[in-house]
């Protein structure tokens, strides 16, 4: 499995936020957002055994673990991963940028898919994979990065057109103002949660954490 990184941090995302966390990031990814935080995960990693992950993430002393990338649902081994992991006791939950099939990760005890919808700033819109929005769970988390107002309507139109069975989290793209898009929320009576990338607010925008 190429892996770029393997680290112990606090997750700063999605519903789990604050929870110590092993984060298995893995290489390369089929996306090119605009406002990327992680572009560094592009690159070809370095090949590691599923055995030597398992061993790594045992050392964290957590029992929740967070897949990344980069797009974990391009490495053919990430089944595999969360199966071992799930039967060793991990919550696991598996973030995806939305553009590939999550079913291969549901069905699995303990395993949460953290779904990204691409919106307009992102440059992605366009390739989602639509037919994953009919395989949601209520265990489930879908996440929307906005970065201005033309994101957040796409962002209503979207859950109107498709109500979504689980947890959607509006996240403001980082740098942009986290104020006004909890008032855009407030306005309009959204029944999603608005979180900042929690592990920015502590260490900033660095590698690892």
């Amino acid at each position: 499995m190429r892996i770029i990184e393997i680290f112990h941090s606090i997750q700063g995302e999605g519903p789990w936020t604050g929870v110590r966390t092993s984060f298995v990031r893995t290489a390369a990814c089929n996306l090119r957002c605009t406002w990327c935080d992680t572009p560094y995960s592009f690159g070809p990693g370095t090949e590691r055994s599923l055995a030597s992950i398992l061993t790594e993430v045992a050392g964290h002393r957590t029992q929740h673990v967070c897949l990344t990338g980069g797009e974990p649902l391009l490495q053919p081994e990430g089944p595999q991963l969360v199966h071992s992991l799930s039967e060793a006791g991990y919550t696991v939950v598996v973030e995806t940028g939305g553009s590939l099939d999550i079913r291969p990760y549901q069905g699995v005890s303990r395993v949460h898919v953290s779904l990204d919808v691409k919106l307009p700033s992102s440059g992605m819109q366009d390739r989602m994979l639509e037919v994953n929005w009919e395989h949601l769970r209520p265990e489930d988390v879908v996440k929307m990065v906005i970065a201005d107002r033309t994101d957040y309507e796409a962002a209503k139109g979207f859950l109107e057109r498709h109500p979504m069975p689980c947890e959607v989290v509006f996240q403001p793209v980082w740098g942009t103002p986290p104020g006004r898009l909890a008032d855009w929320v407030l306005s309009d009576a959204l029944d999603v949660r608005v979180m900042l990338q929690e592990h920015k607010v502590f260490w900033g925008d660095v590698p690892g954490r």
